[in-house]
This record gives C-alpha cells, sequence and structure tokens, in this order.
C-alpha cells in the first residue's frame, strides 16, 4: 500500500518542497503532509484510503460541499463539448451576469482571468493607470497573491515560512507598496499626507483571512473608500476568498445588509466563482474596467481566462448556492467554533475564536486579535499537537494557524459530530505542549 510518506517522497524528487503550493508541505506543523485522491461532500480520502472530515474545503471553493453531483454533471456535460476554445463562450457572460445581479450595484463590469494573484494584480494595474500614480498601500498579514507588488508582510504561507515578503522581488518594485497597520485609521491618513499625490489605490481583504481571521473594525471598509476619493485614489476590495463565501454578495454583502451604504471601486474574485476549478475575476465601475484592452490602454491577456469548464463549474455552484446553503454553511461554523471555543476553555489553553461570517480561527493568546501583530503575538506552538491530535483522530484542519477554518453546506450532523469528539483530546494536547 502506498503511504503519504511514499507519496511526498516521489513528489519531493521532481517537484519543489514536493508541493505546488508552499502551505501544503506540513511546515508550521511538521509531519507528513497528505496525499489526497477523493473527496466527496465533508470528507477527503489520502492515498491509504483514510478518510477526513475536511476543514479546508480547498481553500474556500467547496462551498457546497466536495464533487457536489450537480456541479460535477454539469462539468462533465462542459467537457464533452470541448476542454477549452481560446474563443468567447455565452457561459462567460451568464457567469458575468450572474455575478453583477448578486452584488446588485456593486459592480457593472467583471473580467474572468484564472486566479486570484491575476485578479489582484490586474485590479492593481488597473487602478495604476486610470489615476496615473504607481504607490499602493497594503495592509500587514493581508495576502492578494504572490505578485512582485503585494508579497511584503502578506500574512498566510509567508507568515507560516516566517519571510518578510520574497527573494526575487526588486526593492524598487517593492518600494512601491506602503504595508500599514490593519484596522489603524490614522495610519491610512498619515500614509496619505507623507506621499500626496502618488498613492494609486488602497487594496484590502473585504475582511482579513491570511493571518487568521481579521475582521474588519465596524466602518473600516467604509472609511477606507472615503480617504482613498478624498486623495484622488481608489480603493480596491479583495474578496477572493470572502467572496460568494460568506453570504450570496461577499462580505460587502453583509456590510450592506448591515447598514453600510458604500461601493468599491474595485472588486477581486475567486475560490468559490470557479466552484472548485481555475477561474477568478476583477469586477468595477465600467468606466474602470473599460480602461482593459481590448478598449483601453490597460493591456491584459490569458488563454485560459474564462476556460468553459471554469466557468461551467462557477454557473452551477452559484446557482446552487440559495439562502439555505449560507444558513446551513453559518450554523455549521457557529457549531463547530463554538465547540472549539469550549474544548480550550475546558483545558484551560488561553486562546481567542476570531470570527467574519462564517469564516473562524483561533489564536493562542488572550484577548481580541485586530491586526497582523496580535495575531503573530500567540503561542503558535500550542497549534501543531493540537493539529496533529485532530488528524489522528480523523478531521483535516489548515496546516497553519494562521489560516481560516472553512465549513460547507455538506457538513452534516454525522460530520460535525466527528468534529465535536476530536475536539477535547486535541484541546488537551494543545494544554500540555511546551514552548520551543
Amino acid at each position: 500500500m502506498t503511504t503519504n510518506q511514499d507519496a511526498a517522497a516521489r513528489a519531493r524528487a521532481v517537484i519543489p518542497g514536493g508541493v505546488n503550493s508552499p502551505v501544503r508541505a506540513f511546515g508550521s506543523v511538521g509531519g507528513t503532509p497528505l496525499s489526497i485522491v477523493s473527496a466527496s461532500g465533508a470528507t477527503v480520502t489520502d492515498v491509504t484510503g483514510r478518510e477526513y472530515v475536511d476543514l479546508v474545503a480547498s481553500w474556500g471553493p467547496a462551498l457546497l460541499g466536495h464533487a457536489h453531483p450537480e456541479v460535477v454533471a454539469t462539468v462533465q456535460e462542459a467537457a464533452s463539448r470541448g476542454l477549452s476554445f481560446g474563443a468567447s463562450t455565452p457561459g462567460e457572460t451568464d457567469l458575468a451576469e450572474l455575478v453583477i445581479g448578486r452584488l446588485d450595484g456593486g459592480i457593472e463590469k467583471l473580467r474572468l482571468v484564472s486566479t486570484g494573484t491575476e485578479a489582484t494584480m490586474t485590479a492593481i494595474r488597473i487602478a495604476r493607470g486610470a489615476t496615473g500614480r504607481d504607490v499602493i498601500i497594503k495592509f500587514a498579514g493581508h495576502y492578494h497573491g504572490h505578485s512582485d507588488g503585494l508579497l511584503a508582510e502578506s500574512g498566510s504561507g509567508v507568515a507560516t515560512l516566517g519571510l518578510p515578503g520574497s527573494a526575487g522581488v526588486p526593492a524598487d518594485i517593492a518600494g512601491l507598496t506602503l504595508v500599514l497597520p490593519y484596522n489603524d485609521r490614522d495610519a491610512v491618513l498619515a500614509a496619505f499626507a507623507a506621499h500626496p499625490g502618488r498613492i494609486a489605490a488602497i487594496i484590502t481583504e473585504a475582511a482579513g483571512a491570511n493571518a487568521g481571521v481579521l475582521a474588519p473594525e465596524p466602518g473600516f471598509n467604509a472609511f477606507l473608500i472615503d480617504a482613498a476619493h478624498a486623495n484622488g485614489a481608489l480603493l480596491i476590495l479583495d474578496e477572493v476568498l470572502t467572496g460568494f463565501r460568506v453570504g450570496p454578495a461577499g462580505w460587502w454583502g453583509l456590510e450592506r445588509a448591515a447598514g453600510e451604504r458604500w461601493t468599491p471601486d474595485l472588486v477581486t474574485f475567486g475560490k468559490v466563482i470557479g466552484g472548485g476549478m481555475p477561474l477568478a475575476g476583477i469586477g468595477g465601475r465600467a468606466e474602470l474596467l473599460d480602461l482593459l484592452a481590448p478598449l483601453g490602454p490597460v493591456y491584459q491577456a490569458g488563454t485560459l481566462s474564462g476556460n468553459p469548464l471554469a466557468v461551467a463549474a462557477g454557473l452551477a455552484t452559484l446557482r446552487l448556492a440559495d439562502a439555505d446553503v449560507y444558513a446551513r454553511v453559518d450554523a455549521a461554523a457557529s457549531t463547530v467554533s463554538n465547540a472549539l471555543d469550549e474544548a480550550l476553555t475546558d483545558a484551560g489553553v488561553a486562546h481567542t475564536i476570531s470570527r467574519a461570517g462564517s469564516l473562524f480561527s483561533v489564536a493562542f493568546r488572550d484577548g481580541v486579535v485586530r491586526d497582523y501583530a496580535d495575531a503573530k503575538d500567540q503561542d503558535a506552538w500550542r497549534y501543531p499537537p493540537f493539529f496533529h491530535a485532530m488528524l489522528e483522530a480523523g478531521v483535516s484542519l489548515p496546516p497553519s494557524v494562521f489560516e481560516a477554518w472553512f465549513l460547507t453546506a455538506a457538513h452534516d450532523d454525522a460530520a460535525l459530530d466527528r468534529v465535536l469528539a476530536a475536539l477535547p483530546g486535541a484541546a488537551r494536547a494543545a494544554a500540555e505542549a511546551t514552548a520551543p
């Protein structure tokens, strides 16, 4: 029988680090990464045939659960007509209309690309083209893909690896990005005062989810767009993680429902928009999107942009993601996060559960986690034994304390019971851990 160790050794011989995305390597939790061969509903199965309740959900796209029968059938039917045409398809228009309709005034046009990195990179290019300026503001702990100018203090995998950014990024490019503490209004105003006429845009995760979950303080996103516009800049709202995951119109939709009345200039989407296949998008006002080629001077292109299989998966997923789906995901997230809180409390482990919609994470510290500095100021060494105790009990968690936990509409009572049964033992393992 092939083991996960066998699979990892074979992969390391031909793939850098044995993985095609760093966090999969289990670098911050240790041990051998799982090699997954199939997934269904709330579970994944590794090369040994062992099944785990999955709280990774492909880092968000599996909103409905893995391998939803209707999504799979839709993709199979699309594949039967051809895998890629290098030409426009009616499905691209269908998806753009659906997304624009879901945001109901939030965006006017949508350009499809293949990855979240492409989406944010293109949004930055549009902002610079629209304003004639070069400098970008981002927040420490926010991850917007691995393009050169956005890797500084990016949280997620970069935080897991303990890297401030990345080798290979020219200093001149990195110098065009101002990294500010999240939820700090004074820092934003000071940046505009220090760089008058130079800042093209603020880019922010709609709700932070790459240094653990970092929800914006009430009114912070509205403040950002007001500050940007007062200084001739734009606001890019990164909803690659939150878009269509925390609600039918993403985090912006939740704020709108709560009474916030503001509209982002540009929005980036990924994950759920492709239903588990490589697809992302940039939306915004028509005057900004029309700066893209072939209408305008801002160039962007991609052979696989709007790939018909990915579009089919995205359409099927979004059409199935009704109010009942979001209610089930929210309820499942509440069940697990409340049980996690109770288990760690009973074990005497200092902790904070941070939540934004259905996304949540745990930090091994007391007190509110407001920004990246808070997220890093924790007993992160308690997470590896917690993680491995859950894995041994048949529950697959994100392999980094800096990642969000994801529930799906397929997490039924049986799946949730398995998670809840595993939590007390994992909490005890965290309590018994010793600092390195």
